[in-house]
């Protein structure tokens, strides 16, 4: 089996969707960088890296099998075993995962570039394994959790503050309100104003979600802090990402 060893690791924990585990290039000195100090390394078949990286589903139990408690992580100059921890790659994605003792990529991670070449340097001339995924629901994409095209191309910042705006048009959703829906379309479209008037519910709710859940402007931004205003709570989350946030300085 290979290995890779003192392996940088930034873990986003809970994350469904790929797009939310940030690259390299995305981390913050705020995060929490911790050290694998070895891992092992699975060139597996496309589907079961979409699979893992995409959702968070119980893992194919011949791959655990294969991996229990073959990673280590360093705490305070101590060794500690991880039942399922390991890095995966499809041969041009690679990724962390741990599942912190479940069956589950409950904790996911990029790598560092330079470790990143070297799990591609080590799986050169290999033929990738295919695993058999378990009986599974098959994913589906709502307003809470996007379809990548729609994530595409933004910044961390960016796809945090989409995901806050998501979330405000689903309490709309939820209010069943048609003269708060009709305002904040009217807030959106001010030139709509006259066939705002004339919309039912559905329509103008569907009018403002198909006009905000396609890609990101200084417009979008502006309406996002608007409609969250006086909700302390997602007031807190867009503050926190209007920090002046740098990269960790590590060498790559």
């Amino acid at each position: 089996m290979l290995y890779l060893h003192d392996v940088w690791v930034n873990w986003f924990e809970g994350e469904e969707n790929g797009y939310n585990v940030c690259p390299f290039h995305e981390w913050r000195k705020s995060d929490g960088i911790e050290i694998l100090d070895q891992a092992p390394i699975l060139f597996i078949d496309d589907k079961t890296f979409q699979y893992i990286e995409n959702d968070l589903q119980d893992i194919p139990q011949s791959m655990l099998d294969q991996i229990y408690q073959r990673a280590y992580i360093r705490k305070n100059q101590e060794r500690q075993q991880l039942d399922y921890a390991c890095v995966i790659t499809n041969g041009s994605s690679i990724l962390a995962f741990d599942t912190m003792g479940y069956h589950i990529p409950i904790r996911k991670s990029r790598l560092i570039p330079r470790q990143e070449r070297l799990v591609f340097d080590l799986i050169e001339g290999r033929t990738a394994k295919t695993y058999s995924i378990p009986d599974h629901t098959d994913k589906e994409f709502h307003i809470l959790s996007l379809p990548p095209e729609y994530m595409v191309g933004l910044t961390r910042r960016e796809r945090q503050l989409k995901q806050l705006l998501m979330i405000a048009l689903d309490q709309l959703e939820v209010a069943h309100c048609l003269e708060e829906v009709r305002y904040w379309l009217t807030e959106w479209a001010p030139e709509q104003y006259h066939s705002i008037k004339r919309m039912t519910f559905n329509e103008a709710w569907e009018k403002l979600y198909n006009d905000l859940v396609t890609g990101w402007s200084t417009k979008h931004e502006v309406f996002c802090k608007q409609i969250i205003k006086g909700q302390a709570f997602y007031e807190d989350i867009w503050e926190r990402e209007h920090q002046p946030y740098s990269t960790k300085s590590l060498r790559s």
